[in-house]
């Protein structure tokens, strides 16, 4: 594999079930960094963080450790991506104390946001230009799918998020493929259901693939409701061992 590759959750919390998995010592974070390389911080969709809270999660965390950030739903939801850049410069001012382990920016929109090529150009420029920060993209309206919406993504090097279950039948995710971030949020039942090892498996094979091919691939675990992603997360991250050393070998 030649991308940087990023096992997360959407939290850091750890139940007593995977407790024999991590560190006695240390905060949540501390622990669950000692053992994943990535976390997916979903708070900030619902309120903002003090810059010295983003500081000191940074300063929990190894050197190597990246954080993926929700941007806020005041943006994707409630303007709906317009006229919010007075609210994108004080969350990315915010987010941005992660320093070096600000590995991305997540930005899921909600399943009533059609596409407007004019509103979508706006916003992801006001975006870019306060930011080279990866973006990743998770659309949930039809018309996201399509080659005008994969165009202007890939203009500006945003991702198209690869979930599971797909927020729409039988649509193709296609966006600027430097980066590829998947984002599991437990199926059939949403947050809720586990991965069993066969789709893991399947998973990690498809993990390799990406890899080959782009610069970053982000794997991240959402189905947290009752306690799944971490052993998840463990299980890939094992499996995805397993294939390095078969294919080295």
């Amino acid at each position: 594999m030649t991308a940087e590759l990023r096992i997360a959750c959407a939290g850091w919390s750890l139940s007593a079930a995977v407790a024999a998995d991590f560190p006695v010592e240390g905060s949540h974070l501390q622990r669950y960094a000692a053992v994943l390389n990535a976390v997916e911080i979903n708070s900030s969709f619902y309120r903002p963080h003090r810059p010295a809270t983003y500081a000191r999660w940074r300063d929990s965390v190894p050197e190597d450790f990246c954080f993926a950030v929700k941007i806020p739903r005041s943006i994707s939801h409630e303007r709906r991506l317009r006229d919010a850049d007075d609210l994108l410069a004080p969350f990315l001012a915010e987010a941005m104390e992660l320093r070096h382990k600000l590995g991305c920016l997540l930005l899921q929109l909600p399943p009533s946001l059609r596409f407007d090529a004019g509103v979508a150009a706006t916003f992801f420029s006001q975006l870019r230009e306060r930011t080279s920060v990866p973006v990743a993209c998770e659309p949930r309206h039809a018309s996201w799918f399509a080659e005008a919406a994969a165009e202007l993504m890939r203009r500006h090097a945003v991702a198209c998020v690869r979930a599971d279950p797909p927020p729409v039948r039988d649509a193709v995710p296609d966006g600027y493929d430097g980066i590829v971030y998947l984002r599991l949020h437990g199926a059939p039942d949403i947050y809720r259901s586990r991965y069993d090892d066969v789709f893991l498996d399947t998973l990690a094979a498809r993990i390799g693939q990406y890899a080959a091919h782009a610069r970053q691939v982000w794997c991240v675990f959402d189905n947290t409701a009752e306690g799944h992603a971490v052993p998840n997360a463990l299980t890939l991250m094992r499996l995805l061992e397993r294939r390095r050393v078969h294919d080295a070998s």
